[in-house]
């Protein structure tokens, strides 16, 4: 049988789907967990661990993205932090977040997907706070709002396109990286991968590959809706414009 008609099996399995007993599992402590052997749990898993490491990135790079970006200092910073924590393999952080007290399992990998979702998010919020033309500024502080008020009224909703497209690219590079989380005894669509692996089922690698994909190619079409519905319909129209 081809790799092809393994995967095609494992895919059309309606068991593969909810699982030999549910797409829950109990735990030791009395707890649950979603199962390894369910295609519907281990989705369930990854866009939670996804959804987990982007808002712990959106916590700490957005505030500081719109702050530094309001200020128009510390651009060479920003540039110097979001290439150095692209320039962190993954799997190193894993490994060593797995082998500290954090442990093996999903923490650790939320951590370092939200080191990886970081740098998208922080720097297209700095540039599109930056980026704000000085006259819009200077026109609202003569209006008699306070910087404050600038920032949160004026150059924010003016940076949200950019802001949305940082959101959109982290989400999806976050949704694609967390498969890696099999290798640390995380769960997630990785679990299928590696299990294939190591059993030498490479149908039921490739079908984890697609399964990957499909919900990657997903997560963006349904964050670029998000990123044209959050966009002003004259910001849309200017950009229409300019293209």
């Amino acid at each position: 049988m081809s790799t092809i008609s393994e995967a095609w099996d494992y895919l059309t399995d309606p068991e593969s789907w909810t699982g030999a007993n549910g797409i829950t599992t109990p735990t030791y402590d009395g707890g649950w967990r979603f199962a390894q052997d369910s295609i519907i749990g281990l989705t369930l898993e990854h866009l939670w661990m996804s959804f987990a490491a982007v808002s712990l990135a959106v916590l700490v790079a957005l505030p500081l993205g719109v702050w530094l970006g309001h200020r128009r200092r510390g651009g060479g910073v920003t540039v110097v932090t979001s290439n150095l924590t692209r320039a962190v393999p993954t799997l190193a952080l894993l490994t060593l977040f797995a082998a500290s007290a954090i442990g093996f399992g999903n923490q650790a990998v939320i951590l370092a997907a939200a080191i990886f979702a970081f740098p998208p998010i922080l720097s297209n919020t700095f540039t599109g706070m930056a980026e704000v033309d000085q006259d819009v500024r200077e026109a609202a502080l003569g209006q008699g709002l306070t910087r404050f008020q600038v920032a949160t009224r004026v150059e924010l909703p003016l940076a949200v396109p950019l802001i949305a497209a940082g959101l959109r690219t982290a989400t999806v590079q976050t949704v694609a990286t967390v498969p890696l989380a099999a290798l640390v005894a995380g769960g997630g669509l990785g679990v299928i991968i590696n299990t294939g692996l190591a059993t030498q089922r490479y149908g039921e690698v490739l079908a984890g590959a697609i399964l990957v994909a499909a919900l990657a190619l997903t997560t963006d079409a349904i964050m670029a809706r998000l990123q044209k519905a959050v966009t002003a319909a004259p910001l849309r129209d200017a950009a229409a414009a300019s293209a």
